[in-house]
């Protein structure tokens, strides 16, 4: 049977497959610490369950608005408001299955055959295969040493088919969080130039110090008017296995989103849309207690990292770290790196390579101080034994 060439050109999921790797060789028995999953190891909230359960036993479990239900966007839209400094109503707002599901919308709505979106590296793992998918060409955009944008590398990538920049902050892999300042600076370009921001946004509320998370949609009408927000429930609530997000722009894309997903997946998961609504008309308690939780991991993880000498930037947001591990390469780079660290050291992490940055590891602190403590044992025997690479063969 022939498959389209759209489904034999996209890979694999490098995160879920790596999870799955060390699902597998767990079942089999070994004692394996996996870090490669960006997925809170917390239960939702009690208001979410109860509120899932109930509208579950109440047996109207039924198709909603392909849009999701009047109720949540509504409830979405008075969120935003609060939290972009930003006027948002119902109109702005498309619920979606995940956040996943509500970006791959969001770039269908946007681009178009042949457009450049921009990446800023290192970027999440399906950024590229979505760009791809819509039939646009994804353009890696480097950052500066310590992760942050480079702003006359991003200057230099814009070309006559640039249509789209897709800003993540805080960032997976990295944790790197934009400042205000590069925000703005982020907006003015895609003012000029006549650009859309798909401003993906599932860790804001996962910010351990300084400023606070700033979107570009907060910082001007012009800059409102060309970004496109991507968010939802599964990091900062942890409902991963719910599967509910949501689009948020201009009327003309929340509504091209509602077409498209109309077609191809109909209306989002009702039960879901209950929980979710629930999270956002109280703020449960559980969620601070979550962040102060990765806080606390984020500062056993990073020194330990930077004990064993691999460079690593302190994050600070989402639950991720992303360490140097370049002087350990060999000609099979990053991925390498990984899967001897996996078979060999029974511990699972993301090569950089999957994020477009090969002399990096991605470490998510989704999992106990003890573990953590544990994967850091491991590792740093791994690279005690692990021979540094000479530098010519190094990728």
């Amino acid at each position: 049977m022939r498959i389209a060439r759209r489904a034999t050109d996209v890979s694999l999921s490098v995160t879920l497959a790596l999870d799955a790797r060390a699902k597998a060789l767990m079942a089999e028995g070994r004692d394996v610490i996996n870090m490669s999953v960006g997925e809170p190891d917390f239960p939702a909230p009690a208001v979410v369950q109860d509120a899932a359960c109930a509208l579950i036993r109440s047996g109207n479990v039924r198709y909603t608005a392909a849009a999701g239900t009047l109720q949540l966007r509504g409830a979405i839209a008075k969120y935003l408001t609060d939290t972009r400094g930003a006027p948002y109503e119902t109109k702005h707002v498309t619920v979606c299955h995940s956040t996943k599901h509500a970006l791959s919308g969001a770039v269908l709505a946007t681009v178009q055959e042949g457009d450049e979106v921009l990446l800023f590296l290192p970027a999440w793992v399906s950024y590229v295969e979505m760009v791809k998918l819509a039939g646009g060409v994804p353009v890696s955009v480097p950052s500066r040493a310590d992760l942050g944008p480079d702003f006359d590398a991003i200057r230099r990538a814009i070309g006559p088919k640039t249509r789209v920049m897709l800003l993540n902050s805080p960032s997976n892999p990295t944790g790197y969080t934009w400042t205000r300042k590069e925000v703005e600076e982020l907006a003015a370009i895609a003012v000029k130039h006549d650009l859309v921001i798909l401003s993906d946004e599932i860790y804001r509320r996962l910010i351990y110090e300084g400023e606070p998370d700033f979107s570009p949609a907060s910082v001007s009408a012009e800059a409102r008017a060309r970004t496109v927000i991507l968010d939802g429930a599964s990091k900062s609530y942890a409902m991963t296995g719910y599967r509910i997000g949501f689009v948020a722009g201009p009327p003309e894309i929340a509504s091209a989103v509602e077409r498209l997903h109309s077609h191809l997946t109909g209306a989002p998961n009702s039960v879901s849309q209950a929980g979710y609504l629930a999270a956002l008309q109280t703020e449960p308690p559980e969620v601070a207690k979550m962040k102060a939780e990765f806080d606390a991991r984020r500062h056993v993880l990073i020194p330990e990292l930077l004990r064993m000498g691999l460079a690593t930037p302190f994050p600070r947001g989402a639950f991720y770290a992303f360490a140097d591990v370049s002087p350990y390469l060999d000609a099979r780079g990053s991925a390498g790196f990984c899967e001897d660290l996996l078979e060999k050291g029974n511990l699972a992490l993301v090569p950089g390579s999957a994020f477009g940055v090969d002399s990096h590891v991605r470490l998510s602190y989704a999992l106990g101080v003890d573990r953590i403590r544990a994967a850091c044992t491991r590792l740093g025997a791994f690279v005690a034994a692990h021979p540094r690479a000479p530098a010519s063969t190094r990728t």
